[in-house]
């Protein structure tokens, strides 16, 4: 999915620079080593990579799920370089998503036992094989992703299945309607993710339409 998005804003003209954050995909560091404050620091990397490759070119950025922890947190100093930013599925509620969680697979991974678990080994297996470490969810405790979002100007445009079974989508429209500059996109029947081939294409085409129009107005 990432990798047709990509492709269909290549073709529409965006120089696109995809990554992993640490302990995910081909990138080095361990599960446990996963770190909020760790992923703020690749953010900062790619960032400053996209920069000094395309410098004075206007700058986006598209965040998934737990990815738009992350890049929440970092449009502090990010404010006024950014001309959009997209969430999809985001995750913008540390609490209600893991620590308190409401949904089913929240209650299934990280529920009392499983903190209980955590607690004691230091480790939790997310789905019983992504190892998460005491470290991450201590920093759970102290980050608000979602009022940094709302607390920022910045264009944005969230994309969210209305079934999502992980990560509130409720919680996503609310913060859209308070930030203010926020459009946002239902996809109908969806699951986290977007669970299926022609939910995928809807998110990229919405995507794709919305950051090709905001590249034309410089908005």
């Amino acid at each position: 999915m990432f990798e047709r998005l990509a492709e269909s804003l290549v073709a529409a003209g965006f120089t696109v620079l995809r990554f992993s954050f640490r302990g995910h995909g081909e990138s080095e560091g361990s599960q446990r080593g996963i770190t909020i404050s760790g992923e703020l620091l690749d953010l900062q990397a790619a960032l400053d990579r996209a920069q000094d490759e395309e410098a004075g070119a206007p700058l986006f950025v598209i965040a998934a799920s737990f990815g738009a922890v992350a890049t929440c947190l970092s449009l502090r100093w990010l404010s006024g370089k950014l001309a959009g930013l997209v969430l999809w599925n985001p995750v913008l509620d540390l609490r209600r998503t893991f620590l308190e969680p409401e949904l089913p697979w929240g209650l299934e991974n990280f529920g009392p036992e499983a903190l209980k678990q955590q607690e004691e080994s230091g480790v939790l297996l997310l789905d019983g094989e992504f190892e998460l470490s005491r470290v991450l969810f201590a920093e759970m405790r102290h980050w608000q992703p979602g009022e940094s979002f709302v607390a920022d100007a910045t264009s944005a445009l969230i994309v969210h299945g209305d079934q999502d079974s992980y990560v509130s989508y409720d919680v996503a429209r609310e913060a859209a309607a308070r930030h203010g500059n926020c459009d946002f996109h239902t996809v109908r029947g969806s699951d986290h993710g977007f669970d299926s081939r022609d939910r995928e294409d809807e998110a990229i085409e919405v995507t794709a339409d919305w950051l090709i129009a905001r590249s034309r107005s410089g908005q």
